[in-house]
């Protein structure tokens, strides 16, 4: 499956603050700033990213961007937002009733994949979790923003599937959703390049559906 990074289709968000007065707010530069925060938080990490190259990576002042951000956490807080937005808008729906009971698990499996739109997604949850004791706020953002959306998602369609009786009683949702997320950054630290990964929800699928399947599952 071939997947675009969309960034650029979506205005970015106009800020906690709003115009802070004089001239209106230019949604221009401000998706120049947000896209070049995005881009150093792939290259520098949150700790290491300075405001000051951020301003001069999207061509304005630093002046031009605390009147619009006054710290970096603002900043990164919009950048993820503004990321977040244009996925799932970008997203299509999930078609349950269309599938077959392993398709419907398949698919739900490959939408937890963290890199589903953007390829630099594992990288910059890895930079979150090695800020979890300095910033908190980071991690616990992407994980109620990304995380626990796309993971839940996998317990709905399980769900779904035990109503039909394509999938067995007294599973445990959570175990069986929070193990295939987890399979994608395992296979990344184990050296999967993105398009060994992009096969990984049909193989985890293989693997564990003849556990799953219930008495309809051919159904």
């Amino acid at each position: 499956m071939t997947r675009q990074r969309t960034e650029s289709t979506e205005q970015p968000p106009a800020g906690k603050s709003g115009s802070r007065g004089g001239r209106p707010r230019d949604p221009g530069v401000d998706e120049a700033i947000i896209l070049a925060t995005r881009r150093r938080l792939v290259t520098h990490g949150y700790t290491r990213m300075a405001l000051g190259d951020i301003a001069s990576d999207a061509g304005v002042t630093r002046p031009t961007l605390y009147r619009r951000w006054p710290n970096k956490l603002e900043l990164v807080i919009d950048a993820l937002d503004y990321g977040f937005r244009v996925q799932t808008a970008a997203t299509p729906p999930f078609a349950f009733e269309d599938l077959a009971p392993r398709e419907a698990f398949t698919e739900a499996i490959r939408r937890v994949d963290p890199c589903y739109y953007n390829p630099d997604a594992i990288v910059l949850q890895g930079g979150f979790i090695s800020e979890a004791d300095r910033v908190p706020e980071l991690l616990a953002h992407v994980v109620e923003r990304a995380v626990e959306p796309r993971v839940s998602q996998v317990e709905n369609v399980l769900r779904q599937l035990i109503d039909r009786g394509a999938v067995r009683s007294g599973i445990d949702t959570r175990t069986i959703a929070t193990m295939v997320f987890g399979a994608y950054f395992g296979a990344f630290l184990r050296g999967d390049d993105a398009e060994t990964r992009s096969g990984l929800a049909e193989k985890l699928s293989a693997t564990l559906w003849p556990a799953l399947a219930g008495p309809s599952a051919s159904a």
